[in-house]
This record gives structure tokens, sequence and C-alpha cells, in this order.
């Protein structure tokens, strides 16, 4: 070895050892502490245990204590009981392990609504309509069943058996079925169908594991019919994975267009960008946003905005700008800590405010409800501190709470709708359809054979509403004409909705629901006026 580069390596490693001691005794200082305060909390918890005037729970305390602390960090981190975690974690794997179906427990009854397509219950003939009396010999009719005791009873290992009798409509005597367990599909996405011959639409309710092969197979379906724009819908969509949100943004935006970045104290910046892999980079995009639009919802969204890559339409989304990452306790229970914050492409921060407490923070929805907000952009005030500008168009855009749409649709709140509700919250028009395709399950099959013969033919009578309003006096929601009047066309639609998801898709039930949608026929004015779509887009002030 060389003087020369033997003197290198010596500097090297002096500057190797000044840095390691300049950084230990700050690292020492801070272990020392936490050490200190585990050990005073221990303490208490033994002086508890041991001398305090009556019993006491020390687990729950700690539970307790655990919740405490995390909600005086930020509104975001959260304690998870080991109970819960399993629970949690199964919308957003995509899967749960059970026998397949979709079910209501109507008038005491187990009833099943649907059977998921190619699920273990389909494939041994189970069928909407049929009620479950009996769970492995064990009778679960008329004993007050609730959703958490169907849960136990039918979910379980993939491979398992569960036997079950079964009665059915048109049967004299029980059917006997066994069911052996397997992994049942959870689907993000709620709908894909297309609006008009070259506008297609795509609702995700959240983004979970299979969220990017959902949208694509989805994509793939739309463009054989022609698919040249896209509404994306992620209305109510409270967010989920990270890495689904970069690649759902991934199919939007060019090769190296950064989507998002996050930074924290303890967790040095990342940068996530495009690759060049899109399935959707060219043709008019427009976004739906609303205030239940959270997290991941908002990491799309922006980026979208961003890059002046589609027109953002509906209100000002949730807010939430901060990274969870889970860490597991010793008991299997966990915290889901906020490590970081994330950031747009243009450098904005869109999480809302919360220095003045989580009972503030939660306070939001109403906080805008009474400012006016929901109903008119004007009632917005943005800080110019939060100013920032979109990366292609140089468009004027804020950060500091929410991704603000750039065609605002306010939130119908019609006294009118005070009725619908309390039918919707009495379970009352549901509870009519229930009866209704229990009833007539066989003749709607044989007279609407698919969903495009039901929309065009089938409609719902006067005297059908009427049977509404009479079940809700029953439940005692007196009658109210006016509301009646100015809503009867909508209560119809959503009937005839309710109906179709359960006689064919959950998808044909959006077909029907959303023909009237202000966001949507919005969406579609801007789509086919390709100069008002590219105007959005250029640079305001």
């Amino acid at each position: 070895m060389t003087i020369t580069k033997f003197k290198h390596l010596k500097n090297i490693g002096i500057n190797i050892l000044l840095a390691f001691l300049l950084v230990f005794p700050f690292a020492t200082m801070a272990q020392k502490e936490v050490q200190e305060n585990q050990v005073k909390f221990a303490r208490l918890l033994r002086l508890v245990d041991g001398y305090y005037v009556d019993s006491a729970d020390v687990n729950d305390l700690t539970e307790k204590a655990i919740v405490h602390l995390l909600q005086e960090l930020d509104p975001h981190s959260t304690y998870i009981s080991k109970e819960e975690v399993d629970k949690m974690n199964e919308p957003l794997k995509g899967n749960f392990e059970g026998i397949g179906i979709s079910f209501n427990i109507y008038k005491d009854t187990l009833l099943v609504t649907t059977t998921i397509s190619g699920g273990p219950s389909e494939k041994v003939g189970l069928r909407a309509g049929d009620r479950i009396i009996e769970v492995d010999e064990k009778n679960i009719a008329g004993i007050g069943l609730k959703n958490s005791d169907v849960f136990e009873l039918l979910r379980g290992d993939k491979g398992t058996k569960v036997d079950l009798k079964i009665a059915r409509r048109g049967s004299e005597t029980p059917l006997d079925f066994s069911i052996i367990r397997d992994k049942i599909p959870i689907f993000s996405l709620d709908a894909s169908y297309m609006l008009d011959e070259t506008t297609g639409y795509i609702k995700l309710n959240k983004f979970s594991a299979t969220t990017t092969e959902e949208f694509l197979t989805a994509m793939n379906d739309l463009k054989r019919q022609g698919i040249k724009n896209l509404v994306l819908d992620l209305r109510g969509n409270g967010g989920g994975y990270l890495k689904s949100a970069i690649e759902l943004s991934d199919q939007f935006l060019q090769n190296e267009q950064l989507i998002v970045y996050t930074d924290g104290t303890n967790d040095p910046k990342r940068e996530y960008k495009a690759t060049a892999k899109g399935s959707f980079e060219s043709g008019n995009l427009v976004v739906l946003v609303n205030e239940g639009s959270a997290s991941a919802s908002e990491i799309v969204s922006g980026a979208v905005q961003d890059w002046d890559r589609g027109v953002i339409i509906g209100r000002r989304s949730f807010g939430k700008g901060l990274v969870q990452k889970p860490f597991f306790l010793n008991d299997g229970s966990m915290v889901r800590l906020t490590t970081a914050h994330y950031y747009t492409p243009s450098g904005r921060c869109i999480q809302k405010p919360y220095d003045e407490g989580i009972s503030e923070y939660r306070k939001d929805y109403s906080n805008r409800l009474s400012n006016g907000e929901m109903f008119s952009a004007d009632s917005i005030d943005f800080d110019d501190s939060l100013k920032h500008k979109t990366l292609v168009n140089g468009r004027a855009v804020y950060g500091g709470g929410g991704v603000m749409p750039d065609i605002f649709i306010p939130i119908d709140t019609s006294s009118h709708y005070a009725y619908v509700n309390k039918l919707r919250r009495k379970q009352v028009t549901y509870n009519f359809v229930l009866d209704y395709v229990d009833e007539h399950r066989e003749e709607l099959h044989k007279k609407y054979p698919d969903f495009e013969s039901f929309n065009h033919k089938f409609e719902i009578s006067d005297s059908n509403i009427e049977q509404v309003v009479a079940k809700g006096i029953e439940e005692g929601i007196e009658r109210d004409d006016e509301s009646l009047a100015f809503l009867q066309n909508d209560i119809k639609r959503e009937l005839k909705a309710l109906i179709a998801r359960d006689v064919f898709s959950r998808n044909d039930m959006y077909k029907i629901l959303y023909q009237e949608d202000d966001a949507i026929l919005k969406a579609l004015e801007v789509i086919e006026n390709q100069d008002k779509y590219t105007n959005l887009l250029v640079t305001t002030d």
C-alpha cells in the first residue's frame, strides 16, 4: 500500500470517528430518557398493582395509557389491540377466508342476499334468498343473531368444513349443504362501466393490495368497449396502502414524473416516480373527490392536479397528509405510528391543522357545514403562504387542508332529504327491497334475463312507494307528502338500484343510482367540451 493511499484511508477513518462522536452523545441522551421513563412507568404499574386501595386491571390501564399517549402526538397515530389486528387487515389484504356470501339478518333470520361469484357457496348450489337456519347442527334462527356472530360461525381457515341447514322458498323440507371454506376476495373496485360511447367510469372504495390488479382488469374491459376518456370516482374513499396509491397514479403519469414524496425527522426523504407502464397516460381524465376522500385518494388526486393531467371535480378532500407505519408490540397488538408527512409533486402537504387537539380536529366536517364551505367554494379561504404552482401550466394550488377541486359541486342538504334519511336509518327502504326480491326473484329473472332489459323496462310503481311509506309509519316515521312529492323519483331510483344489486350485481346498482349524479353529469359536460376541459387546466391566479 502506498503512503498516499494510507494517509487517505487514515483521514477517512478520522472523519468517520469524529462524526460518530458528534452524533453518539445525542443518541445516547435520547435513549437514556426513554429508558428512564420505561423504568418510571413500570414502577408506577407495580405500585398500583401492589398498593392501590381497590383491585386494578393493569392490562387495561396500560392500554388506556398507550391510547392517550398516541392521541397527544397526532390524530392518526393509533393503537390496535391484538383482537382487532386481524379484522383491521382483512379489507386491505383484499381477501378473507370463509364461505363466500353477502348476508343480511332480516326478521331474526340469516338471509343470503348474494353468493360471491366463484366462491365455495356458489359452487355447492347455495342461492340468494336462502335462509341459513343451522350451522354445524346449531340452531341460529330466532335467537337474536348479530353480524359478529355470523362472522364467528361462517368464517374460518381455508380448507375447513362447515355444515349448513337451509330453508329455501319452494322447498317443503330444509336442505343440507357442506361447504369447504376458501379465500374470498374483498373488492376495492365498486363499479366499472361506460357512461357513453367514449367515456368510462371507475369507482374505488379503498386502496388495497388488489386495487391495481382490479383497476387494470377494468381498464382492459373498458378499452374493448372503446374508452377514450375516464371518470375516476374517489368520493368517500378513505385511503389504504401507499403502494397502491403510487401504482394507480402511475397509470396516468409519464415516465419519471414525481408522484409523491415522504419526509420525516426520523424517516429520510423518499421520492416515488412514475414508470413507463401507465395504462391511461393520454385521454381526458376527471377525478371526483369529496370530504370523505382521504390519504391515498389525495395522493392520486394531488398528483393528477399538480401535473395538470386531469380535472378534479367535487368538494375539498379530507386533508390527511401523514404517513403511518405499523409496529407490533410484544403481545401481538400494534401501533400505527406517524413517521412522515407526504407531499404532492408541487411540494404541498395537504394535512389539515391539528394543533388545537383531536376533539377540534374531529369537528372538521361540522365546521365545514357551519361555515358554508359545503355549499359554496367562495366560503373557502386559503392562506397565501400555502400557495403552490402546478408543474406544467403554473396554476395556483394550495396545501394545508386537502385537495381543492377545479370545479366545485355543492352538497345537497334539502330539508326534504330528512324524511328519506329516516327511512334509510330504520332500514325501511332496504327491508322493502329484501321482501320484494325474496317474493319476486324467479319472476324477475324470467322477465328480465339480463340487466339491460331490467334497466329499460322495470319500473318502481306508485303503489311500491306507498308500501315503503306504510312500513315507515310502522317504524314511527310520519308520512311527509311534501318530501315525497319532491323526492319520489329519487326514491324510485334508489329502490330500483338496490333491486338491481340483489338480482344482478353491485356494478349494475351504480349504473342506476348515478344516472342523475351531479358530479358525474358535470364530468361528462367537461369531457365532451374539449375547449372547456383544456381551459380548466391553464394558468389561473
